[in-house]
């Protein structure tokens, strides 16, 4: 039989469905975290859609900014696919590279003749390159690059179980910490601090030297303080207020966006305000930040607690998809990633979601998946495509070191 542009395709496709087989085959739990991932973002961008129009659209309709979030959300899958092209271990082999990269980035942002056309400051921080089309944080991109470094020094080594052995990784996390900070980006330096305890502690570190070091820290908190920024020592004492309830005035000020938020939680009661009651409900009570920091508040509106609470459990099953394949890869560089990932997620919606229920102050935290806004759709969709390239590659790694143990 000749050779022909139609076998030639068939042939391509036969490769191609085999591959797509296999990549089912061996994603095992992380899976969990893609059904989650695209769940989260659908979710997301039904709640924008919602946060921004006071009257319902057509069916298969999206407002502007729910439109470029859905552009958002395709990029970002975009990008999951790229990255599981090559094997995780070559991010390793680049993870200096990556990282030097981003601090070049981050210190891009703090030069003070850059023009305002290209790092304009807001809300007081200069976190955003301005790319046209689209801003980009070089913070969100800097979590992953962080990651791949300290799983990567971390991998083989043993000097971390000793006390003196946790500077170089304590070096490792205050570069990118305190840049960010600089700019100033409380919320986001804030992540890097469980992530670093999370890794080592997967790492081998001993929890007793941890220990030490969290009770220091305690006790230097309060020495802190005064070097904040005065807003964010408003936000604290705002906090405070509002737990003690001495002071309805500041409801008023300080404290408006997050009494805010709660308004809205509260007002989708048990199943939601329904899709008409809660466009109208957002648009005169002008929740600020409603598409980015505050879309949880735009959920529980809309879904009432059924939609915070099922909004939770597809967290929970991401978080548990990524547990699940750390737990099941012994390469450990593969490990250590997929736990330092996971630490992040599990930060930022913990203080997320405590930021819309009044429960931290509000330091300019997005929710993965849901917030609007480019660079943090594509780093958390880099994250799950990053877990989902470990998992691929995981069965093959143990295939090998058995038939090693068997030949010996």
């Amino acid at each position: 039989m000749p050779y022909t542009r139609q076998s030639r395709s068939s042939g391509w496709l036969s490769i191609i469905l085999e591959r797509a087989k296999d990549i089912a085959r061996n994603g095992g739990p992380a899976w969990l975290v893609v059904i989650a991932s695209l769940a989260l973002s659908l979710l997301g961008v039904y709640a924008i859609d919602v946060a921004e129009s006071v009257q319902p659209h057509a069916l298969g309709e999206l407002g502007s900014i729910a439109t470029r979030q859905l552009v958002f959300l395709t990029a970002g899958i975009m990008a999951a696919i790229v990255i599981l092209l090559p094997n995780y271990r070559w991010y390793g082999y680049a993870s200096w590279v990556l990282m030097a990269c981003t601090i070049g980035l981050l210190i891009f942002l703090l030069i003070p003749f850059v023009p305002a056309s290209i790092v304009r400051p807001r809300n007081g921080a200069r976190a955003w390159i301005d790319l046209g089309a689209a801003d980009l944080q070089p913070s969100e991109f800097a979590k992953i690059a962080y990651v791949l470094v300290l799983a990567w020094y971390l991998r083989f080594r043993k000097n971390h179980r000793t006390f003196l052995g946790l500077i170089p990784p304590a070096i490792i996390t205050f570069i990118p910490v305190g840049l960010i900070m600089l700019q100033p980006d409380l919320g986001q330096s804030t992540l890097f601090i469980p992530t670093l305890f999370a890794v080592l502690v997967a790492a081998g570190a001993k929890l007793k030297h941890l220990s030490i070091i969290v009770l220091c820290a305690c006790m230097a908190a309060p020495a802190a303080y005064p070097l904040l920024k005065p807003h964010q020592k408003q936000r604290i004492v705002g906090l405070l207020w509002q737990l003690e309830g001495t002071n309805t005035q500041a409801d008023l000020d300080i404290n408006m966006q997050s009494v805010t938020a709660q308004r809205m939680v509260g007002a989708g009661g048990f199943d939601g305000a329904g899709n008409a009651h809660s466009r109208m409900l957002l648009k005169y009570n002008a929740l600020p930040e409603r598409h980015t920091d505050m879309i949880y508040a735009v959920i529980c509106s809309r879904f009432g607690l059924l939609g915070g609470v099922l909004t939770l459990a597809l967290y929970a099953v991401w978080i548990l998809g990524a547990v699940l394949t750390a737990g099941v890869t012994r390469e450990p560089f593969g490990r250590l990633v997929i736990v330092g990932l996971t630490a992040f997620m599990a930060a930022q919606i913990f203080i997320n979601v405590g930021m819309n229920l009044g429960l931290v102050p509000i330091i300019g935290i997005t929710l993965p998946y849901l917030s609007h806004g480019g660079s943090s759709m594509l780093t958390v969709w880099l994250m799950t495509g990053l877990i989902l390239n470990i998992a691929l590659r995981r069965p093959r790694y143990n295939l090998q070191k058995s038939l090693v143990h068997l030949r010996g």
